[in-house]
């Protein structure tokens, strides 16, 4: 008798995540926003959102509003620096 035959871990058969995605984001690199730091990351850079995607700001705190410009954009994530 034979368990699992056919079956795999990992997914497969279409299911899964795209690595590969090109979707578009909803920040652009020399881009300004207004954003909410929401968290501190475990580099200590301030954690923001924006339509839910997750964008690092050097030097931010918690509870504080602040006009960032991105520096640079990734698959999953963005850097942004605060504008004075």
């Amino acid at each position: 008798m034979s368990y699992g035959r056919g079956r795999s871990y990992g997914g497969g058969g279409g299911r899964g995540f795209d690595r590969g995605s090109t979707a578009p984001k909803p920040v652009e690199v020399g881009k300004e926003y207004e954003v909410d730091i929401i968290e501190i990351s475990r580099k200590g850079d301030g954690i923001a959102r924006v339509q839910g995607f997750v964008v690092f700001v050097e030097n931010a705190k918690v509870g504080n509003k602040h006009k960032v410009k991105v520096t640079d954009v990734a698959d999953r994530f963005a850097k942004a620096v605060i504008v004075t």
